[in-house]
């Protein structure tokens, strides 16, 4: 009997770049911008750096709970569709959920996407 092994293709490498630059780079905004205290005071000012608005929006976005919805769209449309892509947003999509405290929706999220880019991996019919 005959196994399938996993092989790596060239889509591969930017399916983990891109998971990485998504999850990374919200990581890397709310290390750097959000949790500091001293940003409290500073977008609180009268003439507030340009950064505060981006904080504000992740901040409402992390209230709304809307990374782990959108890593939960993702996980389904990459389990769906098969693309790698997809796969890779979901994952950094899961991460950037994980991170801004948006874990339930974003973990289910990030699993169907590293599920479907493990199907694609192995070379397995996927739903699409």
């Amino acid at each position: 009997m005959m196994t399938k092994e996993a092989r790596l293709r060239a889509g591969d490498a930017a399916t983990a770049l891109l998971a990485a630059m998504v999850g990374g780079g919200f990581f890397l905004f709310r290390y750097f911008l959000i949790v500091p205290r001293a940003t409290v005071g500073i977008c609180a000012a009268q003439t507030p750096p340009l950064y505060c608005v981006p904080r504000l929006w992740v901040l409402k976005a992390q209230i709304f709970g809307l990374f782990g919805w959108v890593a939960l769209a993702l996980g389904i449309l990459a389990f769906i569709s098969g693309k790698r892509p997809f796969a890779g947003l979901a994952l950094g999509a899961g991460i950037a959920a994980v991170v801004n405290y948006n874990g339930t929706a974003g973990i289910i999220g990030a699993d169907l996407g590293i599920a479907a880019w493990g199907s694609l991996l192995a070379r397995r019919p996927g739903w699409g």
